[in-house]
């Protein structure tokens, strides 16, 4: 029976009470079928411009591996750009909202923990878009047909959306704790994503026109080749370096010429999963701080 109990712990937390009305109240919705069928349409009416413009051997009519696997590349980018504009409005309101109906205070005293609400609400959020994102599938079927790409790659790159779906699901929920109203919630997590994508490329374009027009660095080249770790923070060149051409290993010794210490070899991709792996940690004990505002205070007392 010891050896059940570890099975058993985890069953009941994904089975949780939160979890369940979640699960009912977003995936039994006509809202939520309205949403998936505009993704779907939307991800549908973009793959077919760009097999239209890019996969299409316009002597032969056939589509050929190099134009599918660029194809492959630029449905990718929507596809985290989609990410990153769906995220936030689902899970920046997941507590705020639970406060305007003033509900939250009925929730606080179940017997649920401040880390299985926000867990729990979290997950909620990111499993309806796992099902969003997961329903393009028969799109990057239509690469497979023609070739261009392995299955490797497919899997890193859906990886990749997760890690992405949890980083701005993790903002979304702490900005839902630390702000009253929804709207200021989500458009603050905007925000941060926004700097994640131009705010991070805006640094750096700034820092390398300064050592390149004003000479900061010096004469040793390798002296601003750290500015690149302003864009390894970046989601859209974090997943660059996942589909080039398959460089698992594409870091900062290799795009540049920087001291060839253990962290210049560093991948890039690697090096956004660490960076955003502390801050999503970070995230989501703030919001179990910030969920319970008033017995914190208590215990500080």
């Amino acid at each position: 029976m010891s050896k059940l109990q570890p099975l058993q712990s985890v069953k009941q937390f994904f089975m949780n009470p939160v979890i369940d009305k979640e699960y009912r109240l977003r995936m039994r919705t006509s809202r939520s079928m309205w949403t998936l069928l505009a993704y779907l349409i939307a991800m549908g009416l973009f793959s077919g411009v760009i097999f239209s413009i890019v996969g299409i051997d316009m002597r032969n009519s056939i589509y050929s591996s190099g134009f599918t696997g660029i194809a492959f590349i630029v449905l990718s980018f929507a596809q985290l750009g989609l990410i990153a504009f769906m995220s936030p409005g689902l899970t920046a309101g997941v507590i705020s909202s639970e406060r305007e109906k003033q509900t939250l205070n009925l929730l606080l005293t179940t017997q649920q923990t401040s880390f299985t609400i926000i867990v729990s609400k979290l997950i909620a959020s990111i499993s309806f878009m796992l099902l969003i994102v997961f329903s393009t599938l028969p799109l990057y079927g239509i690469v497979f047909l023609y070739g261009g790409i392995s299955p490797g790659q497919l899997l890193s790159v859906f990886a990749f959306f997760i890690f992405n779906m949890l980083v701005f699901g993790a903002f979304g929920v702490l900005f839902s704790t630390i702000f009253k109203r929804t709207m200021i919630a989500v458009i603050v997590t905007y925000g941060v994503v926004l700097f994640m994508f131009v705010g991070t490329g805006i640094i750096y374009l700034l820092f390398s026109f300064g050592y390149n027009s004003y000479g900061f660095g010096g004469n040793n080249p390798a002296n601003d080749s750290w500015i690149l770790h302003f864009l390894a923070i970046n989601p859209g060149f974090a997943l660059y370096s996942v589909l080039d051409g398959g460089d698992w290993y594409m870091s900062l010794a290799r795009s540049s010429r920087a001291s060839k210490t253990f962290f210049d070899h560093v991948p890039f991709w690697l090096e956004y999963v660490i960076f955003y792996t502390a801050i999503l940690v970070l995230a989501i004990y703030g919001a179990i701080r910030n969920l319970r505002p008033v017995s914190r205070k208590k215990q500080g007392v």
